[in-house]
């Protein structure tokens, strides 16, 4: 909250492919906090974070294997952040989105690497929310304060800038039966994996990967935002929704 109690927090069950995201998914928040500096939908440029394996996917697709790249814009991660505590009826139930996914998928190494940058998150799109069925709106203020104590006390955002996602397995034609893989997920400084499920759709020149999961800030070191001995505070679980987009990249 810009200094008033707008929470936000998550709840579900664990699993997906790439981010959250989830990435975003994942991330929480506390406060009430307004847009990122970009609008929904804007190209994003593919920058490569330094340590990230982009010449691995490069040299793979110039010797002509399938690597399909992620199309930020046509992609969506989003996490439901929920209130608690005994006040929580004071607070706000927020949506924490990117549509900055960056990334590379190749089906024939089995393997996927993903990025999300933390300081693109949108909070509180209203399409968003509306799909999500909150019961309350928070106001710009509120949103402005929610994305400030999110990115700079909760997620720490100047000192870990990205969500990184990495595949090593099965992400092939069993996987389009919804079969578990396994993922891990950097976020904070902390790296956990998981065995999640994924919904994948490949076409010759296009890639399609969906799915829903939970997940706990407080596995990767993040302690959920509360206000006044947690009178009013953000739920440890989030809920996290991806659908990622990707098209066959040539070098």
């Amino acid at each position: 909250m810009a200094e008033r109690p707008g929470v936000g927090r998550g709840s579900n069950r664990r699993r997906p492919f790439g981010l959250a995201l989830a990435l975003g998914s994942v991330l929480l928040l506390a406060s009430c906090a307004p847009q990122g500096p970009r609008p929904a939908g804007a190209p994003v440029a593919q920058e490569a974070p330094p340590g990230f394996p982009d010449v691995d996917y490069r040299q793979a697709a110039a010797r002509g294997e399938a690597v399909y790249r992620i199309e930020p814009e046509r992609s969506l991660v989003a996490i439901e952040v929920r209130r608690g505590g005994p006040l929580a009826r004071l607070g706000h139930d927020h949506v924490v989105s990117s549509r900055g996914v960056q990334g590379y998928v190749t089906l024939g190494q089995r393997r996927a690497d993903l990025t999300v940058p933390l300081d693109r998150l949108i909070v509180d799109d209203a399409e968003l929310r509306k799909a999500a069925g909150f019961d309350t709106q928070p106001s710009t203020a509120d949103i402005e304060g929610t994305r400030i104590n999110m990115l700079e006390r909760v997620l720490q955002a100047e000192r870990y800038p990205r969500l990184v996602v990495q595949v090593r397995q099965a992400v092939d034609a069993a996987a389009r039966a919804g079969d578990d893989m396994e993922i891990a997920i950097t976020l904070h400084g902390v790296t956990r994996k998981q065995q999640l499920p994924v919904q994948l759709e490949v076409e010759r020149d296009a890639i399609v990967a969906r799915g829903a999961f939970s997940v706990l800030q407080s596995d990767f070191g993040i302690m959920p935002f509360a206000l006044l001995g947690g009178i009013i505070q953000v739920q440890d679980r989030l809920s996290v929704r991806f659908e990622l987009r990707g098209r066959r990249f040539t070098p």
